[in-house]
């Protein structure tokens, strides 16, 4: 016999003496329980005589979604749903009329509540009788009793089965209390241990460590880790599992942001829950690649969110399904503010830590450069050929485009670069000097663009090249013509994109710079014969200026010559010195082929060399028009065949050093050194002035 599933009514409405008796022993094991476990086994010993049971499921409807606890053999195991009941269920019925369903073959199922019959076959089980669980006008639930025998279903009271059900209610409400009075105590002791351990870290590596070794126990999970938002979007991952029960540093590792969960909860800052691979596949194609590769299916991110700014996403992945559909909201959230503040704080000490760290290196830099001698403090003159200059100067200083100073040696190059610099809106910012002839080659690249420690022999330490050195300002590349070809495509990819990687380093560093280049030979050449690139000479060529050489501009000498003597005689200890207008004429009409450098070094030894209240420059400009008389026989006087133009005497002179150090150019000893001028400078002159060096 079989119940109606219109009415849905037991027979009988009174309770017999037997059944009242094992109501009372209901009620007083389910009062004594404090969890779901020993709930269901103490309602199966309760009913053993009254409702003989195979298995017994216990639905429970939380806030957070379905739970189920299924009792069979003296064995209890909760399984939580996060979808709904299903509405074609025996469960859902009971719910929603509040009546108990008696049902004693799965046959009375198969049309009105297909998913039960379903379940009901699949478990091998006859009879069913579902009570709901109602308490003060509310259902927490429903327990249901299947046998795998039919039972007469005109035996079980509706008294009977409704008071069974309000001791039910209470016990699981109670049990319910009980558990999450427990997991909170858990939790809060967990997240006491996570204060504990993570806020005391400020780098990087051990602050992950601290987190791995909390986090692996508090929340189901196979692969758990950290993506921070990269320039470019970009994602850096962090995986943070322990391998074989050890936390070793892991290396990050870069993906795109597009195509992933973690870019999605960056971006909306809410915290993200799938049960399976099958709900993210369509939305996160390249999440859904790595669950796979990695063998998961359940995932959990969450925002790290500090003074309403997302920083980065914690995120956990598991090989069962629905993994974290049942963790508590709660603890997820103060996971996440934990691990937040412990990153931000991490985060900001690192900025501080870099800010000093670049701070420190600009301070070494700047004391350098003020160690060095510098030429002159402003640009003096009043010619043509140097005021057009500076109206160029002027223009392209409040650019920021790349600037190619033209120019012999000595004719102030580097101070046209300063005051470009200087008058610029990165002028709070460094101007760094490289001057690329005077590096080794192998050791261009490091000094540019920095290196790690270990990248070659030597490297004992990270160090920060002057790109990085001059971010937000200006760097002077003086004799870029210098440069290696291998180099030089290197810093044209730098000029291109604003980005470099340090000498054995992957990581990409980005860099707002400015560069202003210059050199004293002919690129044009240079490309010609394959020591320069023609793509980076146009990459550099945007705004040329070229530095006039002094005998364009010889109405400047008399003002120069002022400065230079009077500095040089306060730095000699000595009054004011005088210049001759004779010796101010003789200044102007020499060619200076080494510019205001040579001009300088003449005058700073005639100071030297003044003795009273006046400077004597006669002797001095004298060895401007003869021949050195240190150098061979050669080369003296009676050589020269009477008065001579000044370029014949320059060749002259020219020659016999050479000849002196047997045709050596480079090196301490060689004839560069001897006649104070760069090997380049010095050779381009022997082109000019057409020597070369006799065949053996």
């Amino acid at each position: 016999m079989s119940t109606e599933f219109e009415s849905a009514r037991v027979p009988s409405t009174e309770i017999a003496p037997t059944e009242l008796a094992a109501l009372l022993r209901i009620n007083r094991e389910t009062g004594r329980c404090r969890d779901r476990r020993s709930l269901l086994a103490a309602i199966a010993r309760g009913v053993a005589d009254l409702l003989p049971t195979d298995q017994l499921a216990l639905l429970h409807v939380a806030a957070h979604g379905i739970e189920f606890d299924v009792y069979a053999g003296e064995h209890a195991a909760l399984r939580r749903e996060r979808d709904a009941i299903p509405p074609d269920s025996a469960a859902a019925w009971s719910i929603r009329e509040r009546r108990a369903l008696v049902v004693a073959s799965p046959d009375e199922l198969r049309e009105r509540f297909p998913w039960s019959h379903e379940q009901l076959v699949r478990q091998g089980m006859h009879s069913l009788v579902v009570v709901p669980l109602l308490r003060d006008e509310s259902c927490s639930g429903t327990l249901a009793f299947m046998s795998r025998t039919p039972r007469d279903v005109a035996v079980y009271s509706s008294a009977l089965l409704e008071q069974l059900g309000a001791s039910v209610a209470i016990a699981l409400d109670n049990c319910v209390a009980h558990e999450q009075q427990q997991r909170l105590a858990l939790e809060s002791a967990a997240m006491r241990e996570m204060n504990h351990a993570i806020g005391r870290h400020l780098d990087r590596d051990e602050l992950f460590g601290a987190i791995a070794a909390t986090l692996r126990d508090l929340l189901p999970t196979d692969r758990f880790g950290i993506e921070m938002p990269l320039e470019g979007d970009r994602l850096r991952g962090h995986l943070l599992t322990p391998r074989a029960g050890k936390i070793e540093p892991t290396q990050p590792h870069v993906l795109p942001a597009e195509g992933t969960a973690c870019e999605w909860v960056l971006r909306n800052r809410e915290w993200l829950v799938t049960s399976s691979r099958a709900e993210i596949r369509d939305r996160f194609p390249v999440t859904d690649q790595i669950m796979t590769r990695e063998g998961v299916e359940s995932l959990c991110a969450l925002p790290l969110v500090t003074d309403e700014r997302c920083r980065a996403v914690l995120f956990f992945m598991a090989s069962e399904q629905d993994a974290y559909t049942a963790v508590h909201r709660g603890l997820l959230d103060q996971v996440a503010s934990a691990v937040a503040v412990a990153l931000d704080h991490c985060v900001a000490h690192e900025e501080v830590r870099l800010l000093r760290d670049r701070l420190v290196a600009e301070n070494r830099y700047l004391q350098e450069e003020i160690r060095q001698e510098r030429g002159f403090d402003e640009i003096v003159g009043q010619s043509p050929a140097l005021l057009r200059v500076l109206a160029d100067l002027e223009r392209v200083a409040a650019t920021s485009s790349t600037v190619l100073i033209l120019g012999e040696t000595g004719t102030g190059k580097e101070l046209i670069a300063r005051a470009i610099h200087e008058r610029s809106a990165r002028r709070d910012r460094p101007l760094v000097k490289v001057n690329c002839a005077a590096i080794a080659a192998g050791l261009v690249e490091s000094e540019l663009f920095g290196h790690v420690r270990g990248s070659f022999t030597g490297a004992l330490a990270d160090r920060d090249g002057r790109f990085k050195l001059a971010d937000g300002g200006t760097l002077f590349l003086d004799e870029i013509g210098e440069l290696p070809l291998d180099t030089q495509v290197k810093l044209l990819r730098v000029l291109q994109e604003q980005e470099f990687e340090p000498v054995g380093c992957s990581r990409t560093q980005k860099v707002d710079v400015r560069v202003i280049a210059a050199t004293n030979r002919d690129l044009g050449d240079a490309i010609a014969q394959g020591r320069f690139r023609r793509d980076l000479f146009y990459r550099l060529n945007v705004f040329p200026l070229r530095a006039p050489p002094l005998r364009d501009r010889p109405e400047d000498i008399p003002l120069l010559a002022a400065l230079f003597v009077d500095r040089f005689a306060k730095l000699s200890g000595k009054p004011a010195l005088a210049i001759s207008g004779e010796s101010i004429q003789r200044l102007r009409a020499y060619s200076w082929p080494g510019n205001i450098r040579e001009l300088q070094n003449v005058l700073e030894r005639a100071v030297i060399l003044a003795a009273g209240d006046a400077a004597i420059f006669d002797q001095e400009l004298d060895a401007l028009e003869a021949p050195d008389e240190s150098v061979p026989a050669a080369h003296d006087a009676s050589s020269s065949g009477g008065a001579r133009s000044l370029k014949d005497v320059e060749r002259r002179h020219i020659r016999a050093v050479l000849e002196c150090v047997g045709w050596v150019i480079e090196g301490e000893s060689g004839a560069a050194k001897l006649l104070d001028l760069h090997p380049n400078t010095l050779r381009s002159r022997m082109q000019r002035l057409g020597i070369v060096r006799p065949a053996r």
